[in-house]
Protein backbone atom coordinates (compact mmCIF):
# COMPACT_ATOMS: atom_id res chain seq x y z
CA UNK A 1 0.00 0.00 0.00
CA UNK A 2 1.44 3.49 -1.06
CA UNK A 3 0.17 5.09 1.39
CA UNK A 4 1.99 2.95 4.58
CA UNK A 5 5.63 3.01 2.90
CA UNK A 6 5.68 6.68 2.31
CA UNK A 7 4.47 7.21 5.90
CA UNK A 8 7.04 4.41 6.73
CA UNK A 9 10.13 6.55 5.18
CA UNK A 10 8.69 9.65 7.06
CA UNK A 11 9.70 8.00 10.61
CA UNK A 12 13.12 9.05 10.37
CA UNK A 13 14.40 5.54 9.86
CA UNK A 14 16.75 4.77 7.34
CA UNK A 15 15.21 4.53 4.09
CA UNK A 16 16.81 1.43 3.42
CA UNK A 17 15.25 -0.53 6.04
CA UNK A 18 13.35 -2.36 5.02
CA UNK A 19 13.88 -5.85 6.37
CA UNK A 20 11.62 -6.19 9.67
CA UNK A 21 14.17 -7.51 12.19
CA UNK A 22 16.71 -4.70 11.02
CA UNK A 23 13.88 -2.24 11.68
CA UNK A 24 13.33 -3.68 15.28
CA UNK A 25 16.89 -3.57 16.09
CA UNK A 26 16.68 0.14 15.11
CA UNK A 27 13.78 0.55 16.90
CA UNK A 28 15.95 -0.88 20.08
CA UNK A 29 18.55 1.56 20.15
CA UNK A 30 16.40 4.65 20.32
CA UNK A 31 14.73 2.85 23.10
CA UNK A 32 14.92 5.11 26.09
CA UNK A 33 17.36 7.32 24.66
CA UNK A 34 15.45 9.91 21.86
CA UNK A 35 14.66 13.33 23.00
CA UNK A 36 16.69 14.08 25.93
CA UNK A 37 15.97 12.93 29.33
CA UNK A 38 12.64 11.52 30.58
CA UNK A 39 12.92 12.39 34.30
CA UNK A 40 10.33 14.85 33.27
CA UNK A 41 7.96 16.54 31.38
CA UNK A 42 4.41 15.95 29.51
CA UNK A 43 3.38 12.27 28.86
CA UNK A 44 0.89 11.82 26.42
CA UNK A 45 -1.58 8.91 26.47
CA UNK A 46 -4.19 8.09 23.96
CA UNK A 47 -7.00 5.94 25.60
CA UNK A 48 -10.25 4.71 23.99
CA UNK A 49 -12.96 6.62 25.26
CA UNK A 50 -13.83 3.37 26.93
CA UNK A 51 -12.09 4.21 30.09
CA UNK A 52 -13.07 7.17 30.32
CA UNK A 53 -17.09 6.25 30.28
CA UNK A 54 -16.29 2.88 32.11
CA UNK A 55 -13.30 2.96 34.63
CA UNK A 56 -12.03 6.80 35.19
CA UNK A 57 -10.99 6.14 38.18
CA UNK A 58 -8.18 3.43 37.24
CA UNK A 59 -6.58 6.19 34.79
CA UNK A 60 -7.16 8.62 37.95
CA UNK A 61 -5.39 6.40 40.01
CA UNK A 62 -2.48 5.10 37.44
CA UNK A 63 -1.67 8.55 37.07
CA UNK A 64 -1.62 9.37 40.88
CA UNK A 65 1.05 6.11 41.16
CA UNK A 66 2.64 6.91 38.34
CA UNK A 67 3.54 10.35 39.71
CA UNK A 68 4.69 9.45 43.00
CA UNK A 69 7.55 7.27 41.31
CA UNK A 70 7.95 9.91 38.47
CA UNK A 71 7.55 13.13 40.46
CA UNK A 72 9.17 15.17 37.51
CA UNK A 73 6.18 13.79 34.99
CA UNK A 74 3.24 15.16 34.02
CA UNK A 75 0.73 12.88 32.03
CA UNK A 76 -2.16 14.29 29.92
CA UNK A 77 -4.82 11.81 28.64
CA UNK A 78 -6.45 12.06 25.63
CA UNK A 79 -9.99 10.21 24.97
CA UNK A 80 -9.99 9.07 21.59
CA UNK A 81 -12.71 7.59 19.24
CA UNK A 82 -12.78 4.18 18.04
CA UNK A 83 -14.15 5.50 14.46
CA UNK A 84 -11.26 8.34 14.21
CA UNK A 85 -8.53 6.78 16.48
CA UNK A 86 -6.58 5.29 13.55
CA UNK A 87 -6.88 7.98 11.08
CA UNK A 88 -5.47 10.69 13.55
CA UNK A 89 -2.84 8.57 14.54
CA UNK A 90 -1.92 7.80 11.37
CA UNK A 91 -1.65 11.69 10.70
CA UNK A 92 0.37 12.09 13.81
CA UNK A 93 2.94 9.65 13.23
CA UNK A 94 4.09 11.22 9.58
CA UNK A 95 5.29 14.29 12.14
CA UNK A 96 7.51 14.10 14.61
CA UNK A 97 4.80 15.18 18.12
CA UNK A 98 3.58 11.81 18.22
CA UNK A 99 1.98 10.67 21.42
CA UNK A 100 3.51 8.66 23.79
CA UNK A 101 1.45 5.47 24.34
CA UNK A 102 -1.57 4.85 22.19
CA UNK A 103 -4.16 2.07 22.65
CA UNK A 104 -5.23 -0.41 19.91
CA UNK A 105 -7.83 -2.92 18.99
CA UNK A 106 -6.04 -6.26 19.07
CA UNK A 107 -7.09 -6.89 15.85
CA UNK A 108 -5.49 -3.71 14.69
CA UNK A 109 -1.57 -3.70 15.81
CA UNK A 110 -0.10 -5.99 13.01
CA UNK A 111 0.01 -3.48 10.23
CA UNK A 112 1.62 -0.96 12.51
CA UNK A 113 3.91 -3.42 13.71
CA UNK A 114 5.23 -4.91 10.48
CA UNK A 115 5.53 -1.41 9.52
CA UNK A 116 7.89 -0.47 12.06
CA UNK A 117 5.23 1.93 14.36
CA UNK A 118 5.67 0.62 17.30
CA UNK A 119 9.00 0.68 19.84
CA UNK A 120 9.88 -2.97 21.33
CA UNK A 121 9.17 -3.72 24.53
CA UNK A 122 10.65 -6.53 27.33
CA UNK A 123 7.78 -8.23 28.70
CA UNK A 124 9.18 -9.20 31.78
CA UNK A 125 8.90 -5.53 32.65
CA UNK A 126 5.11 -6.00 32.81
CA UNK A 127 3.13 -7.65 35.67
CA UNK A 128 2.12 -11.70 34.40
CA UNK A 129 3.08 -11.73 31.05
CA UNK A 130 3.63 -15.12 31.87
CA UNK A 131 0.27 -15.38 31.75
CA UNK A 132 -1.08 -12.80 28.76
CA UNK A 133 -4.19 -13.70 27.05
CA UNK A 134 -3.18 -15.39 23.44
CA UNK A 135 -5.53 -13.97 21.96
CA UNK A 136 -4.02 -10.29 23.02
CA UNK A 137 -0.29 -11.44 23.83
CA UNK A 138 0.06 -12.75 19.11
CA UNK A 139 -1.14 -9.84 18.62
CA UNK A 140 1.23 -7.99 20.30
CA UNK A 141 4.42 -10.19 19.00
CA UNK A 142 6.44 -10.43 15.69
CA UNK A 143 9.70 -12.41 14.73
CA UNK A 144 10.28 -13.26 18.80
CA UNK A 145 10.29 -9.05 19.93
CA UNK A 146 6.61 -7.67 22.11
CA UNK A 147 5.29 -4.43 20.57
CA UNK A 148 2.28 -4.04 23.13
CA UNK A 149 0.89 -5.15 25.90
CA UNK A 150 -2.27 -6.58 26.52
CA UNK A 151 -4.61 -4.23 27.94
CA UNK A 152 -8.70 -5.64 28.33
CA UNK A 153 -10.44 -8.31 26.69
CA UNK A 154 -14.07 -8.81 25.68
CA UNK A 155 -15.88 -12.26 24.94
CA UNK A 156 -19.51 -12.59 23.43
CA UNK A 157 -21.60 -14.86 25.30
CA UNK A 158 -25.44 -16.24 25.22
CA UNK A 159 -27.95 -13.62 26.82
CA UNK A 160 -31.50 -14.48 27.23
CA UNK A 161 -34.67 -12.94 28.90
CA UNK A 162 -35.35 -14.66 31.44
CA UNK A 163 -38.92 -14.00 32.16
CA UNK A 164 -39.51 -15.32 28.68
CA UNK A 165 -37.86 -18.47 29.45
CA UNK A 166 -40.34 -19.10 32.05
CA UNK A 167 -43.14 -17.89 29.99
CA UNK A 168 -41.85 -21.01 27.40
CA UNK A 169 -41.44 -23.82 30.08
CA UNK A 170 -37.74 -23.43 29.69
CA UNK A 171 -36.37 -24.34 33.35
CA UNK A 172 -32.79 -22.82 33.16
CA UNK A 173 -29.99 -21.77 30.56
CA UNK A 174 -28.34 -24.14 28.39
CA UNK A 175 -25.41 -26.07 29.08
CA UNK A 176 -25.20 -28.11 25.64
CA UNK A 177 -26.42 -27.37 21.99
CA UNK A 178 -29.31 -29.54 22.58
CA UNK A 179 -30.45 -27.74 25.23
CA UNK A 180 -30.20 -24.74 23.33
CA UNK A 181 -32.07 -25.38 19.97
CA UNK A 182 -35.03 -27.20 22.68
CA UNK A 183 -35.11 -23.46 24.54
CA UNK A 184 -35.50 -21.75 20.73
CA UNK A 185 -37.65 -24.35 19.91
CA UNK A 186 -39.73 -23.92 22.90
CA UNK A 187 -39.37 -19.78 22.43
CA UNK A 188 -40.76 -19.88 18.84
CA UNK A 189 -43.87 -22.03 20.02
CA UNK A 190 -44.88 -19.72 22.92
CA UNK A 191 -43.65 -16.65 21.88
CA UNK A 192 -43.45 -16.73 18.04
CA UNK A 193 -47.15 -18.08 18.03
CA UNK A 194 -48.20 -14.67 20.00
CA UNK A 195 -46.29 -12.60 17.79
CA UNK A 196 -45.26 -13.40 14.16
CA UNK A 197 -41.89 -10.94 14.43
CA UNK A 198 -40.77 -12.42 17.62
CA UNK A 199 -36.98 -13.90 17.34
CA UNK A 200 -36.16 -17.06 19.34
CA UNK A 201 -32.63 -16.30 18.32
CA UNK A 202 -31.34 -12.96 17.06
CA UNK A 203 -28.91 -13.57 14.44
CA UNK A 204 -28.89 -10.44 11.57
CA UNK A 205 -27.15 -11.64 8.41
CA UNK A 206 -24.26 -9.45 8.63
CA UNK A 207 -23.10 -10.11 11.86
CA UNK A 208 -20.14 -11.76 11.21
CA UNK A 209 -18.36 -12.40 14.64
CA UNK A 210 -21.24 -14.83 15.22
CA UNK A 211 -21.12 -16.48 11.87
CA UNK A 212 -17.30 -16.97 12.23
CA UNK A 213 -17.73 -18.42 15.50
CA UNK A 214 -20.09 -21.19 13.89
CA UNK A 215 -17.17 -21.82 11.25
CA UNK A 216 -14.18 -21.60 14.07
CA UNK A 217 -16.22 -24.42 15.90
CA UNK A 218 -16.76 -26.52 12.83
CA UNK A 219 -12.55 -26.34 12.49
CA UNK A 220 -13.04 -23.96 9.81
CA UNK A 221 -10.35 -20.13 9.53
CA UNK A 222 -11.08 -17.66 7.52
CA UNK A 223 -7.36 -17.61 6.59
CA UNK A 224 -4.34 -19.72 6.78
CA UNK A 225 -0.83 -18.96 6.69
CA UNK A 226 1.35 -20.99 3.86
CA UNK A 227 5.07 -19.93 4.17
CA UNK A 228 5.13 -15.98 4.17
CA UNK A 229 1.71 -15.59 2.73
CA UNK A 230 -1.63 -15.77 4.04
CA UNK A 231 -4.49 -17.56 2.09
CA UNK A 232 -8.38 -17.47 2.62
CA UNK A 233 -9.96 -20.92 4.22
CA UNK A 234 -13.83 -19.99 3.68
CA UNK A 235 -14.36 -22.75 1.01
CA UNK A 236 -13.24 -25.13 2.98
CA UNK A 237 -15.16 -27.95 4.25
CA UNK A 238 -15.03 -27.57 7.90
CA UNK A 239 -15.41 -23.79 7.47
CA UNK A 240 -18.27 -24.29 4.97
CA UNK A 241 -19.78 -26.81 7.67
CA UNK A 242 -20.11 -24.35 10.23
CA UNK A 243 -21.31 -21.80 8.05
CA UNK A 244 -24.17 -23.71 6.95
CA UNK A 245 -25.29 -24.39 10.73
CA UNK A 246 -25.27 -20.91 11.08
CA UNK A 247 -27.27 -20.43 8.08
CA UNK A 248 -30.05 -23.13 9.48
CA UNK A 249 -29.93 -21.34 12.98
CA UNK A 250 -31.41 -18.14 10.75
CA UNK A 251 -34.03 -20.17 8.39
CA UNK A 252 -35.16 -21.31 12.27
CA UNK A 253 -34.97 -19.07 14.79
CA UNK A 254 -34.55 -15.34 13.15
CA UNK A 255 -37.26 -13.16 12.08
CA UNK A 256 -36.13 -10.27 10.92
CA UNK A 257 -33.90 -7.53 7.87
CA UNK A 258 -31.19 -10.39 6.70
CA UNK A 259 -29.31 -7.62 5.44
CA UNK A 260 -28.52 -5.93 9.22
CA UNK A 261 -25.49 -6.33 11.18
CA UNK A 262 -25.30 -6.08 15.08
CA UNK A 263 -24.49 -2.58 15.63
CA UNK A 264 -27.77 -1.76 17.12
CA UNK A 265 -28.66 -5.16 18.57
CA UNK A 266 -29.37 -3.93 21.77
CA UNK A 267 -31.71 -0.92 20.58
CA UNK A 268 -33.36 -4.16 18.97
CA UNK A 269 -33.38 -6.58 21.88
CA UNK A 270 -35.29 -3.53 24.05
CA UNK A 271 -38.24 -3.91 21.68
CA UNK A 272 -39.06 -6.60 23.89
CA UNK A 273 -39.26 -9.56 20.55
CA UNK A 274 -36.13 -11.30 21.26
CA UNK A 275 -35.87 -14.26 23.40
CA UNK A 276 -32.04 -14.68 23.33
CA UNK A 277 -29.24 -13.07 21.64
CA UNK A 278 -25.26 -13.49 21.42
CA UNK A 279 -22.99 -10.41 22.19
CA UNK A 280 -21.27 -8.95 24.42
CA UNK A 281 -22.50 -9.04 28.32
CA UNK A 282 -22.46 -4.83 28.33
CA UNK A 283 -25.27 -5.37 25.92
CA UNK A 284 -28.04 -6.71 27.90
CA UNK A 285 -27.23 -3.85 30.22
CA UNK A 286 -27.62 -1.24 27.04
CA UNK A 287 -30.59 -3.32 26.55
CA UNK A 288 -32.41 -1.45 29.30
CA UNK A 289 -30.77 1.54 28.70
CA UNK A 290 -33.08 4.42 26.74
CA UNK A 291 -29.30 5.87 25.83
CA UNK A 292 -29.03 2.88 23.71
CA UNK A 293 -32.32 2.70 22.61
CA UNK A 294 -33.30 0.17 25.21
CA UNK A 295 -36.25 -0.10 27.29
CA UNK A 296 -35.92 0.70 31.07
CA UNK A 297 -38.53 -1.64 32.26
CA UNK A 298 -36.50 -4.70 30.93
CA UNK A 299 -33.97 -3.72 33.73
CA UNK A 300 -32.56 -7.14 35.51
CA UNK A 301 -34.23 -8.96 32.72
CA UNK A 302 -32.02 -10.37 31.15
CA UNK A 303 -29.11 -13.38 32.21
CA UNK A 304 -26.04 -14.60 30.56
CA UNK A 305 -24.62 -18.33 29.95
CA UNK A 306 -21.47 -19.74 27.69
CA UNK A 307 -23.12 -20.70 24.58
CA UNK A 308 -22.84 -24.08 23.48
CA UNK A 309 -21.45 -25.52 20.05
CA UNK A 310 -22.55 -27.21 17.90
CA UNK A 311 -19.35 -29.50 18.04
CA UNK A 312 -20.28 -30.16 21.95
CA UNK A 313 -17.91 -28.08 23.08
CA UNK A 314 -18.20 -24.04 24.33
CA UNK A 315 -18.59 -21.89 20.85
CA UNK A 316 -15.48 -20.35 20.63
CA UNK A 317 -15.68 -16.28 21.00
CA UNK A 318 -13.63 -13.69 19.28
CA UNK A 319 -11.68 -12.39 21.63
CA UNK A 320 -11.67 -8.72 20.77
CA UNK A 321 -9.62 -6.04 23.32
CA UNK A 322 -6.96 -3.72 23.83
CA UNK A 323 -3.41 -3.36 23.58
CA UNK A 324 -0.91 -0.32 24.99
CA UNK A 325 2.11 0.37 22.73
CA UNK A 326 4.65 2.77 22.56
CA UNK A 327 5.19 4.56 19.21
CA UNK A 328 8.52 4.43 17.86
CA UNK A 329 8.91 8.29 17.62
CA UNK A 330 8.15 8.79 21.12
CA UNK A 331 10.89 10.67 23.20
CA UNK A 332 10.07 9.01 26.36
CA UNK A 333 9.85 5.24 25.73
CA UNK A 334 10.97 4.69 28.72
CA UNK A 335 8.75 6.29 30.68
CA UNK A 336 5.27 5.36 28.60
CA UNK A 337 6.69 2.02 29.00
CA UNK A 338 6.47 2.73 32.95
CA UNK A 339 2.60 3.93 32.86
CA UNK A 340 1.50 1.20 30.72
CA UNK A 341 3.34 -1.03 33.41
CA UNK A 342 1.26 0.69 36.35
CA UNK A 343 -2.28 0.56 33.90
CA UNK A 344 -1.68 -3.20 33.56
CA UNK A 345 -0.26 -4.47 36.70
CA UNK A 346 -2.43 -6.75 39.09
CA UNK A 347 -3.86 -4.07 40.46
CA UNK A 348 -5.04 -2.68 37.86
CA UNK A 349 -6.67 -6.04 36.66
CA UNK A 350 -8.64 -5.78 39.67
CA UNK A 351 -9.89 -2.62 39.13
CA UNK A 352 -10.92 -3.79 35.46
CA UNK A 353 -12.96 -7.26 37.13
CA UNK A 354 -14.92 -4.36 39.30
CA UNK A 355 -15.29 -2.41 36.15
CA UNK A 356 -17.21 -5.74 34.83
CA UNK A 357 -14.38 -6.06 32.07
CA UNK A 358 -12.07 -9.21 31.64
CA UNK A 359 -8.69 -8.88 32.75
CA UNK A 360 -5.80 -9.43 30.61
CA UNK A 361 -4.66 -12.73 31.86
CA UNK A 362 -5.29 -16.43 32.56
CA UNK A 363 -4.43 -16.46 36.12
CA UNK A 364 -7.36 -13.79 37.11
CA UNK A 365 -9.98 -15.07 34.71
CA UNK A 366 -10.41 -16.77 37.66
CA UNK A 367 -11.41 -13.68 40.13
CA UNK A 368 -14.49 -13.31 38.11
CA UNK A 369 -17.04 -13.86 39.93
CA UNK A 370 -19.02 -16.95 38.60
CA UNK A 371 -22.73 -16.05 39.37
CA UNK A 372 -22.23 -12.00 38.30
CA UNK A 373 -23.38 -11.05 34.47
CA UNK A 374 -19.45 -11.24 33.29
CA UNK A 375 -19.01 -14.81 34.54
CA UNK A 376 -19.97 -16.83 31.81
CA UNK A 377 -18.08 -14.35 29.73
CA UNK A 378 -15.02 -15.68 31.91
CA UNK A 379 -15.52 -18.95 31.16
CA UNK A 380 -15.86 -18.19 27.65
CA UNK A 381 -12.28 -16.41 27.63
CA UNK A 382 -10.64 -19.25 28.96
CA UNK A 383 -11.13 -21.71 26.19
CA UNK A 384 -8.77 -18.86 24.06
CA UNK A 385 -11.86 -17.89 21.99
CA UNK A 386 -10.42 -17.08 18.01
CA UNK A 387 -9.12 -13.76 16.71
CA UNK A 388 -8.91 -12.41 13.29
CA UNK A 389 -5.95 -13.24 11.30
CA UNK A 390 -2.85 -11.66 12.30
CA UNK A 391 -2.31 -10.69 8.48
CA UNK A 392 -0.93 -7.56 7.69
CA UNK A 393 -3.31 -7.03 5.23
CA UNK A 394 -6.51 -7.83 7.22
CA UNK A 395 -7.35 -4.39 7.66
CA UNK A 396 -7.70 -3.81 3.95
CA UNK A 397 -10.31 -6.92 4.13
CA UNK A 398 -12.46 -5.85 6.65
CA UNK A 399 -12.79 -2.10 4.84
CA UNK A 400 -14.04 -4.13 2.35
CA UNK A 401 -16.64 -5.55 4.00
CA UNK A 402 -15.83 -8.92 2.52
CA UNK A 403 -17.32 -10.72 5.11
CA UNK A 404 -20.39 -9.39 5.35
CA UNK A 405 -21.09 -9.19 2.03
CA UNK A 406 -20.22 -12.69 1.62
CA UNK A 407 -22.66 -13.56 5.03
CA UNK A 408 -25.55 -10.94 3.63
CA UNK A 409 -25.96 -13.40 0.28
CA UNK A 410 -25.51 -16.90 2.27
CA UNK A 411 -28.48 -15.26 4.61
CA UNK A 412 -30.91 -13.80 1.84
CA UNK A 413 -30.36 -16.97 -0.52
CA UNK A 414 -28.71 -15.29 -3.04
CA UNK A 415 -25.89 -17.60 -3.63
CA UNK A 416 -25.21 -21.08 -1.64
CA UNK A 417 -22.51 -21.02 0.73
CA UNK A 418 -20.03 -22.45 -0.99
CA UNK A 419 -20.34 -20.52 -4.10
CA UNK A 420 -20.02 -17.26 -1.75
CA UNK A 421 -17.37 -18.79 0.21
CA UNK A 422 -15.30 -19.59 -2.80
CA UNK A 423 -15.80 -15.48 -4.36
CA UNK A 424 -15.19 -14.25 -0.54
CA UNK A 425 -11.92 -16.24 -0.45
CA UNK A 426 -10.85 -15.13 -4.07
CA UNK A 427 -11.65 -11.21 -2.78
CA UNK A 428 -9.22 -11.64 0.57
CA UNK A 429 -6.81 -13.44 -1.15
CA UNK A 430 -6.03 -10.22 -3.43
CA UNK A 431 -5.73 -8.01 -0.52
CA UNK A 432 -4.34 -10.05 3.00
CA UNK A 433 -1.07 -9.86 2.11
CA UNK A 434 -0.75 -6.29 1.40
CA UNK A 435 1.14 -3.85 3.78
Amino acid sequence: MEFWIGWFDQWGLPHHVRDPKETAASLDELLGTGGGPESGGKLTVWLAVDAQESWPELVQSTNERFAKAHPGARVEVQYQQWTTKNQKLDAVLAGKNVPDVVEMGNSETTNYIVNGAFAALDPARFDQSDAWLPALADACRKDGRTYCVPYYVGARVGVYRTDYFARAGVPAAPTTYAELLSAFDRLKGTLGAEDPNFSAFYLPGRYWYAAMAFLKDAGGEIAVREGDRWKSSLSSPKSVAGLTEWKRLIDAYYVGDRAKDNGDQPAVVGQGRVGVFYGNTWEAEAAADERSGGDPKLKDKFATFPFPGPSGKLLPPFLGGSTLAVPAKSTRKDLAADWIRTFTDRESQKALIAANTLPNNTVQLAEVAAGGINGPAAQAAATGGWMTPFAPGWTSVEKSNILPEMLERIANGKASVQDAAREADQRIDAVINER
